[in-house]
């Protein structure tokens, strides 16, 4: 267990609140915190993973400055596998700089960004796969995505790295054997039956890489462009999507000036909704700057909603739109079916390159239809099985991309009759690949990037 200063930081947000929380680990946390709290027995005589009534002493006047609840869990049975305390006060910005202040005087200094964590890891607590699914619990958009996180933090990809490992470890042993033991009289090594074996753990990770389109969606959500010439109701659907008044709708053109962006849960998939302005070569200075911002948000979408009023005819502008978005990422919207009321749009649907959605944003006819559209173009529909590993992180799914291709440099070593040394140390690099997702591995630049990323208190 790696010894550390004792740290200290608010771990609720800031802002008033009924309830807040300033936490401290390492092994003087109990100490410094006894030093201004006050109650039926001193904290060092507490028994571990207990709440503890008493007030909080300004150290320098004695004066009370809050009752508390003091939740104290003492190494290695806590978080961090080092002894903490939680200070539960009430939540006003005041209360909580002030004990995380005694707390600092105390011979605590302050936590960084995610430093409870980064000790959980580094004492064992928790593998590095399973840390980084703290902060994906936090920023989770949706069940779906809680559920994924949870099941990584209970180390359901953990476990299946650790598989995969042993897999690979059990042929490089092996071949290793073949190496050590040339001159001994064991068995030869059956390459065409650890070809096949490599293969086959190959196509395991191939099945766990497969997962990461739908990992991404549901971890970071799907960048979703509302795009369409003024007046099509583009910031009438956002706010039928969002079912509240979040944009402003009027029939002026050009009443939406910028990108808004609103997060909503479709079908368990976080979409994040990007309303643009509308798109028209005659603008002023300011709508202009707004169209520039939507033809960005539409390169940068991952899909597009791609929007036209049904009760109009098509016009030179809607085409010049429709050769610019790309199909296979747009669904495309015939909305105002409310004005021509079950009879065919006026809009020439056959200019389309799929299918389209006819809706009426205002009274919202049409909207799980929508809504079924949005899910299928995204990932056919249907979320996977939530149960399975999925694999969430980019950095996850890029040293999973090396490890398969280290084995099949080793399955290719094998089938050509390549030493069996070089064999040998591809698949110590796969398993290096494998190490450096749970951590196994690790160097000190990786693990300030992935913990910069965290909250502070967490």
């Amino acid at each position: 267990m790696e010894s550390s200063p004792t740290v200290a930081a608010i771990s609720t947000p800031l802002g008033a609140g009924a309830i807040g929380i300033v936490r401290m680990t390492g092994s003087e946390a109990i100490d410094i915190c006894d030093r201004i709290f006050t109650g039926r027995r001193p904290l060092a005589e507490a028994a571990s993973h207990t709440l503890n009534y008493g007030v909080i002493l300004d150290p320098k006047t004695k004066e009370a400055v809050d009752e508390v609840l003091v939740g104290v869990m003492r190494s290695p049975a806590s978080y961090t596998r080092e002894d903490i305390v939680e200070v539960n006060c009430h939540g006003g910005p005041v209360v909580l700089q002030k004990i995380l202040s005694f707390f600092l005087d105390g011979g605590a200094r302050l936590a960084g960004p995610g430093e409870f964590t980064r000790r959980a890891f580094l004492n064992g607590r928790l593998d590095l796969a399973q840390a980084e699914s703290v902060a994906q619990i936090i920023a989770a958009k949706t069940g779906a995505g809680l559920r994924v996180a949870m099941s990584q933090l209970g180390g359901g990809l953990s476990e299946t790295i650790k598989s995969l490992r042993w897999s690979i470890l059990n042929v490089l042993a092996a071949v290793e054997a073949g190496i050590d033991f040339s001159d001994e009289d064991i068995e030869e090594l059956d390459k065409s039956e650890a070809e096949a074996r490599l293969e086959q753990i190959n196509q395991q990770i191939g099945e766990l890489v497969n997962t990461a389109f739908a990992g991404r969606v549901l971890n970071q959500g799907v960048r979703t462009a509302i795009v369409g010439q003024p007046n099509v109701g583009k910031s009438s659907l956002l706010n039928a999507m969002l079912m509240r008044e979040r944009a402003i709708v009027t029939e002026i053109p050009g009443t939406t000036r910028d990108t808004i962006e609103e997060v909503i849960n479709v079908k368990g998939i976080p979409l994040l909704l990007i309303d643009t302005a509308g798109l028209r070569p005659h603008a002023d200075t300011v709508e202009k700057i707004g169209v520039e911002r939507s033809l960005r948000a539409m390169k940068e979408a991952d899909l597009i909603l791609c929007l036209f009023d049904g009760s109009q005819q098509e016009n030179d502008h809607d085409r010049a739109l429709l050769t610019s978005v790309p199909a296979e990422k747009t669904v495309y919207v015939i909305n105002k079916c409310d004005k021509f009321r079950g009879r065919q749009p006026v809009f020439n649907l056959g200019l389309l390159p799929s299918q389209p959605v006819i809706i009426s944003a205002l009274t919202r006819q049409g909207m799980r239809d929508l809504t079924e559209k949005i899910a299928a173009a995204v990932l056919g529909g249907s979320i996977p099985p939530l149960e399975n590993p999925i694999v969430t992180q980019e950095r996850h799914l890029r040293l999973l991309t090396e490890a398969s291709s280290f084995l099949n440099r080793a399955a290719q070593g094998l089938r050509v009759g390549l030493g069996e040394e070089l064999i040998a140390e591809e698949l110590r690099s796969a398993l290096s690949a494998l190490d450096e997702i749970t951590g196994e591995e690790f160097i000190d630049d990786l693990l300030d990037t992935i913990f910069h990323e965290f909250c502070i208190g967490k």
